[in-house]
Order: C-alpha cells, then sequence, then structure tokens
C-alpha cells in the first residue's frame, strides 16, 4: 500500500486550505498513555521518501523518517491522555482529549482526516453538555495510514513519541518490560502483573490480569 495525497487534495479542492491527517497510538494497550499525531498540511505535490504506515517501518526507519517528517506540512504535533485520564473518561474520551491537545499545539484547521472507520474526535450534544466545543469537518479513511500521507506521519511521529516514553518509563519499572512490549499485553507483561500488581502507568479500570499474591 503506497501513500498518496489523494483524499489531501479532495479537501483542498473542496476549499479546505489546512487539512490535518490524524492517527492514534496506544489504545489497546494496557499501560502507558494514549498518543494522537496530528499533521497539518496546505497544497503540496510531494511527501517525504519512504512514508508508510508506521507499523510497516521498523523504530529505525520510523526514527530516521522524523527529522523530514518535521518540515512536512505546515505544524505537526503529537497529544498524549494518563493512564489515570483514560481510567476516568474512557477511552473515546481520552482519545478526544489528546488529540484536543495535538490540535491546538498545531493551530486552526479546516478539516480533518482521520484513520479508522469510528469518528471518535466529534463530540456530540447531549443533556448535560448541549455545546460541545466545535469539531473541524472529519473524513473518516479506513486504512487511512497506509493512505493518505498526512495520517500516515502523524501515525510514525505519535509511535515514535509514544515508543520513546515507554522505555523511558522502562527504567523505573523494568519487570514489565515495556522497552519492548510497550504496555501492550504480551504474555510476560502479562505475568509481570499478575506477580507484583498494577503500577500508576496501568489503566487500572481494564480488565488486567489478577495480582496473584505470593505465599
Amino acid at each position: 500500500m503506497t501513500v498518496s495525497l489523494t483524499y489531501e487534495r479532495s479537501l483542498w479542492d473542496a476549499g479546505h486550505v489546512v487539512v490535518a491527517g490524524i492517527d492514534e497510538v496506544g489504545r489497546g494497550a494496557l499501560a502507558g498513555p494514549v498518543s494522537v499525531g496530528v499533521v497539518a498540511v496546505t497544497v503540496c505535490d510531494t511527501w517525504p521518501d519512504g512514508l508508510a504506515d508506521s507499523k510497516e517501518l521498523t523504530r529505525a526507519r520510523r526514527e530516521a523518517l522524523c527529522p523530514t517528517l518535521e518540515q512536512f506540512g505546515v505544524a505537526r504535533a503529537v497529544g498524549h491522555a494518563s493512564p489515570s485520564e483514560i481510567d476516568g473518561l474512557g477511552i473515546i474520551g481520552a482519545l478526544r482529549l489528546a488529540a484536543r491537545r495535538a490540535l491546538s499545539a498545531v493551530g486552526a484547521v479546516d478539516a480533518v482526516l482521520l484513520d479508522g472507520k469510528h469518528d471518535w474526535l466529534t463530540r456530540e450534544p447531549t443533556l448535560l453538555d448541549p455545546d460541545p466545543e466545535p469539531t473541524p469537518p472529519v473524513t473518516m479513511v479506513i486504512k487511512g495510514d497506509g493512505l493518505c500521507a498526512s495520517i500516515a506521519a502523524a501515525s510514525v511521529l505519535a509511535k515514535v513519541e509514544r515508543d520513546a516514553l515507554m522505555r523511558s518509563a522502562h527504567a523505573d519499572h523494568p519487570e514489565y518490560g515495556w522497552d519492548g512490549n510497550k504496555g501492550y499485553g504480551a504474555a510476560g507483561h502479562l505475568d509481570a502483573i499478575r506477580r507484583l500488581g498494577p503500577t500508576p502507568l496501568h489503566r487500572v479500570s481494564w480488565s488486567l490480569p489478577a495480582h496473584e499474591l505470593q505465599p
């Protein structure tokens, strides 16, 4: 699958000057933040050579791309929501919070390309919140991180930043293997939770393995 600017161009042609590609990393992890990358682009014809879905790239290739990605588009940022915020807001609320933080850092955008099939960014009015913060119009792109250059760039930046956070956290909690599993449910990580219990970086509202007290 090769990225392009086809989806971005359709929005530019419709009159949207600044288009933001958005992707998330860490949604399914048991520990660590959820992170959302945003890359805002205006009309252009090229993207960084070798850009692809972050999951298809090695760590070395992702990190090598980052300096070039810092020159791609007009603005870019990664926002995070902490494990406690995930516990308090739920994963959708936390994704939205992380995205809002990144969008605030990027500045005004006219339209959004969001990876996936479910729009978790737009907050619908409710009785308790009849006037939620407005969201730019969102276009969903299934497998957008492998199709849209702006979404792919956002996915790479978010993964590099979140992976670095988890490697740093590993130094304080080496038993959980976060330098390798990045907080996801690998067998060694699950076993450590059973033996040692959760840390402050675990999402305790999730179905974590029970802490088995040792005799």
